[in-house]
């Protein structure tokens, strides 16, 4: 008997970027990644705040929004929230940059 493989998706990752941000103005870093899929529709995605002076588990991770384990969702300080009203990529790297606002100065 022959098993059915599933076909892998194959992604294009788009966005790799990584900020340091100084003690000065409140440490830690800014990691964001996204992936698109053949019709440059992003599918995957990572945006994190990491400050490990703040919050120590989930490697320091403050605030995060990602979409892994098939759905969108909010990591905010070790806990993990559905996004109930994702619209778009776009959308979720505006409200991370609002909220962040709050430990950057």
């Amino acid at each position: 008997m022959s098993r059915k493989q599933k076909k892998k998706q194959s992604y294009i990752k788009i966005v790799d970027e990584r900020f340091t941000i100084s003690r000065k103005h409140g440490g830690g870093a800014i990691k964001i990644e996204a992936w698109e899929d053949h019709r440059g529709i992003i599918v995957k995605y990572n945006i994190a705040y990491i400050n490990h002076d703040l919050y120590q588990k989930d490697n320091g991770r403050v605030i995060g929004y990602d979409n892994a384990h098939d759905y969108h969702h909010k990591h905010y300080f070790g806990e993990i929230l559905p996004v109930e009203d994702f619209e778009s990529y776009e959308n979720i790297v505006e409200r991370f940059e609002n909220e962040i606002k709050e430990y950057i100065k």
